[in-house]
């Protein structure tokens, strides 16, 4: 399965724009979730929002492997949350890096199916920050943007490191240890 998108790491620019809503969901919106879907799966992971391709639309595509396959949210926003979760997180646009992160345990989550259904979830623990890692997708903003000021420049300084090893053709990040399931469907169990 190859896709036809590459997903974009931080440092490229569209990771830091807001993406424009969608105003009409049609065929090209379903090609443009049908080339995403691939390289979610390459990544080996559980959501991918259209800016991590340079798509700068209100989608994102997931799917948490437990047979309920791919799934679509179109211009979703949070209506609500509760609650408070720490748990470690990782992203596919910053490969290597993993951080323990608090979010809402509980979210209420609002947007549009890919048929153009209206779409209300109340969502837990991994569903419910996968949901909030992947709408900061779409307002621009990046896990390392949770973190700490000296733990973020830590982790910009590992970044930049393994940015120029990727670049020169190397190696780059290692894989994250232990990886989680927010990083790809290899992680433990929740």
């Amino acid at each position: 399965m190859n896709s036809a998108y590459e997903i974009r790491l931080m440092g490229d620019p569209v990771l830091r724009q807001r993406a424009a809503e969608i105003t009409e969901i049609d065929g090209r919106v379903a090609r443009m979730v049908n080339d995403m879907l691939p390289a979610m799966y390459e990544a080996e992971g559980i959501g991918l929002a259209a800016p991590q391709v340079g798509i700068q639309r209100r989608l994102f595509v997931f799917d948490l492997y437990e047979g309920d396959g791919p799934q679509t949210l179109v211009n979703p926003e949070i209506v609500d949350s509760d609650g408070e979760w720490e748990y470690t997180e990782g992203c596919l646009s910053v490969p290597g890096l993993t951080f323990e992160i608090v979010r809402p345990k509980q979210v209420h989550l609002v947007g549009r199916d890919l048929d153009g259904n209206e779409v209300s979830i109340e969502a837990d623990e991994l569903l419910a920050r996968l949901f909030q890692h992947e709408l900061d997708h779409l307002d621009g903003v990046l896990l390392l943007d949770h973190l700490e000021k000296s733990e973020r420049k830590a982790a910009l300084a590992q970044w930049r490191t393994w940015r120029a090893q990727i670049e020169a053709g190397q190696q780059g990040p290692p894989a994250a240890p232990g990886a989680t399931p927010l990083v790809g469907r290899n992680g433990p169990d929740v």
